[in-house]
Order: C-alpha cells, then structure tokens, then sequence
C-alpha cells in the first residue's frame, strides 16, 4: 500500500483560517452577558451559539480539507461528514451550559475547554472516515499529539475569553481559538498518511472541492452574520447613548451619612471556597432562581443569598431595590435613564452595564439618587 505526497491549496487554507476567527467571535460574542438573561433566554442563545461556534470549526475542517490536494481523485461520503458537524455542535452546546449556569469557576472553565479539544478531535477523525478513494492512515504518536495539542490550545482559549468578559478579551479569545482550532486541524493532518483505494469505478462529486468551499465559507460567514446581527451585544449601543447623555459626574452622589452598615459582609463562592466582600463594593445583586449573583468592580460572583435575604440583610446598608430580581448600591450608580414609566440605573462594571428600574421602583429610586 503506497503512502503518497500531498500539498494543500493556499487560498482554501487561508479560507478555513477566515471560517474559524469568524465562527469564534460570533460564539464569544453571543454569549457576552448573557447572565443578564432568563434562563430560557439562556438556553436559546447557547443553541445559536453553539451552531455558530461547532458548525464554524466543522466549516473550518472541511474547507482545509477540500484545500488537500493528493496525486488522484477522491471526495467524502455527506451521511459520516454530517455526522462530524452534529458532534462539534453538541460538544460546543454542552461546553457553554456548563459555563453559563451556576458558578464559573477554574476548574469549570478546564473542562469546557478540554470537552471542546476532544470534541474537535473527535470531529476531526470522524469526518476523516468520510474519505472516499481513499484511506488515511494514523499513528499512535500523531494520534496522542493531536488530541493533548487540542484540549491545551481549547483551555488557553476559554481560559482567556473567559477570564474576563470583556471586549478586549472576547477578541483575544477569537484569535486563539481560531488559531487553535486551525492549528490542531494541520498538526492532526501533518501525522497523518494517505494511501488511494482501488475500485472498479468511481463515481465523483458533482462539484470541485474549490467550489464547494466556497460555498461552505459563504454559508458559514453568512450564518454567523445573522446571529451576530440578530442577538450579539459586542458594541452595547445603551452603553454608547448613557455615556454621551448622562455623564457620571452629572448624576448627584447621595451624603455618605445616609449610607450605613459599611461593614456588612456578603459572602460568594469561588473555587470551591467561601469568601467575603464589603457591601460597599457590591454594586449590584441579581436574582437568579433561589439564589443571586453579586457584581463588583472585579467581575460577577455566585452567592448562596436569595435575593429576599439579601434585601433583609442589607437594609440598615442602603441598598434600595429596583425590580424584583435586582438590588443596587446607589452610591456606585454612575447613570440614570427615565424611559417613560420605567427607567434604567447605568453602573461602570466588567460584567454588568445596565440595571432596570420598574415602575413601582421608579420613585423611591429617583429619590435616593437624589433627582
């Protein structure tokens, strides 16, 4: 059986790299500040989501893949290369549940990515087996080098995305997760050998690989733009209007006489450990099911309170409540927004911009703001 040489096209190589920065920006992008939302809401974004993001690295393999170029014929069976894309968006949809819901802790963020790395891998060889006319061959070295490369290259890339969420990090972990999903793709094919398949005949596609990767390309780029449009929240327009309406200095900071309990404690759970923050620095806490998350200058944190208790527990601290699934430290609000009956209290935070204000809230709120 005779390995044979094989090259790659170019241009559907540097196609793939496109395919897979695209896809990772329309997946980070979808998910930023999605604790924000209702569950249900949750859940439908993480399936657009997980569609962008595991259809983008399944486009990004089978456009490099239609970019290899061997001395003979060959295509791929369309039953074993659907079933390839079905694996990498599953993988991709059970990674991003795991991290947007309950605590996100180190340890859940490792294993989001390296459920990522082996489902990229397993997306990979899978889509492998749908070779027609042709056989590859593997090695166990090349094997074990693809696998260890794609859940290292898949943590580093949840790890910085996810660290913080912000702009800025959203795009960082756009470029290493395309990297990374482009790299495992070639380190995979490089320890891998192709040998040609006698068969009486052959029947071939009824396209070229260059038109069919183009297709691929422009369908991807496509559907990641109607998400994008549709649900992302990349560049928050409110964020853009708050701060050329109502700047933080415009918006009068109550005395600090009135604001009391200063040494009140609220607890949080990270990396397994209770640990405990001023109330002075919470600015908000949110409900989510029986228990609340709190947001702080450092980012969003779980807290075991519901959001009853907390009110309760910090009374005698000035939090005032503006909607039943939020309390807010009036003095870190840095904006206000009166939208008819309702409005909107803006704070400058990593993870949270906005906070609405109901209608029954709208007036003791406006009073302990002062307006």
């Amino acid at each position: 059986m005779e390995v044979v040489a094989f090259t790659h096209n170019i241009w559907l190589v540097a196609a793939s790299l496109a395919v897979a920065l695209m896809a990772g920006f329309t997946g980070l992008s979808l998910t930023n500040g999605l604790s924000d939302f209702s569950p249900v809401h949750r859940k439908i974004v993480i399936s657009l989501a997980a569609v962008a993001l595991g259809g983008g690295i399944w486009s990004m393999h089978f456009v490099a893949m239609l970019g290899l170029q061997l001395p003979f014929d060959f295509y791929y069976d369309a039953a074993i290369t659907l079933a390839s894309a079905l694996v990498a968006i599953l993988v991709v949809g059970a990674a991003l549940l795991m991290l947007h819901f309950g605590p996100r802790t180190r340890l859940k963020l490792v294993a989001a990515g390296a459920i990522v790395g082996i489902g990229i891998i397993a997306m990979h060889y899978i889509g492998m087996a749908a070779l027609e006319l042709c056989r590859a061959l593997y090695t166990p070295i090349g094997v074990t080098l693809s696998v260890v490369s794609s859940c290292l290259l898949s943590v580093a890339a949840f790890g910085i995305a996810y660290s913080k969420r912000t702009r800025r990090n959203i795009l960082l972990g756009t470029v290493v997760f395309g990297l990374a999903v482009f790299a495992v793709h070639f380190i995979a094919t490089a320890a891998t050998d192709f040998t040609q398949i006698a068969v009486a005949s052959k029947v071939g596609p009824m396209m070229s690989n260059e038109t069919l990767a183009m297709g691929v390309v422009l369908s991807s780029f496509a559907l990641c733009g109607a998400f994008l449009l549709s649900t992302a929240t990349f560049l928050p327009v409110e964020a853009a209007v708050r701060e050329e309406r109502v700047p933080s200095e415009e918006i009068p900071e109550p005395e600090p006489a009135i604001i009391r309990g200063a040494n009140m404690q609220v607890p949080y759970e990270l990396e397994g450990r209770t640990h405990f923050v001023d109330a002075a620095s919470v600015a908000v806490i949110r409900a989510e099911g029986h228990y609340t998350y709190i947001y702080t200058k450092s980012g969003q944190f779980f807290c075991a309170w519901s959001i009853a208790e907390a009110e309760k527990r910090l009374a005698k601290s000035n939090f005032v409540k503006t909607h039943r699934s939020y309390l807010i430290n009036p003095r870190l609000v840095n904006g206000f927004e009166r939208l008819k009956d309702t409005g909107v209290c803006y704070f400058n935070l990593p993870e949270l911009l906005k906070v609405p204000v109901s209608r029954t809230q709208l007036k003791p709120v406006r009073e302990i703001l002062g307006l």
